[in-house]
């Protein structure tokens, strides 16, 4: 959903309305209504990237209460790589993948080897090379012990929703 889109200046005021005169000075209950209105927002623009955002939300979440309670050395380092290893991984997988895979055929081709494979139809997530160097901070961060990790989930997932939310519109 745009900002310039008649969608949003539909839904600015519902959603205003909601968080300052129904939830009152409730953040629990802000946040929750954030957390409903982001997905309502990021599923408007594309549904299917709402299980990434909450797939990756949770590996970093979780990474960083690990790492918190984690003294070892090298199990804070795993847990470091499976978040950086995941959240690279979606970046590779919808930026590069299909270049890889044209050049992997068009290196075969050129030695005589016919290779059949079809590129995929993949949609690029606005913003996502941006997203994810983001979203990296804050386990780079738990890692290095400059930030506490929260323990609120709601907190964390609007905090990290509502620095997307205009990052991705400042791109659009």
């Amino acid at each position: 959903m745009l900002f310039n889109s008649i969608d949003f200046a539909i839904s600015l005021p519902i959603v205003f309305f909601l968080f300052w005169f129904v939830t009152g000075e409730n953040l629990k209950a802000q946040n929750i209504l954030l957390l409903l209105t982001s997905y309502l927002f990021y599923g408007w623009w594309d549904y299917r990237f709402l299980l990434l955002i909450l797939f990756s939300t949770v590996v970093d979440f979780l990474v960083g209460l690990k790492l918190n309670t984690t003294t070892n050395k090298t199990k804070r380092r795993l847990l470091l790589w499976t978040s950086v290893s995941i959240n690279l991984g979606f970046l590779v997988f919808f930026k590069y993948y299909n270049f890889f895979l044209d050049n992997f055929v068009a290196a075969f081709s050129f030695f005589g080897e016919e290779i059949k494979a079809n590129s995929l139809k993949i949609i690029l997530p606005v913003g996502i090379s941006f997203y994810i160097f983001q979203t990296l901070s804050y386990p780079i961060d738990a890692y290095k012990k400059k930030i506490e990790p929260t323990k609120d989930f709601i907190a964390f997932y609007d905090k990290r929703k509502i620095s997307r939310w205009s990052l991705k519109q400042k791109i659009l």
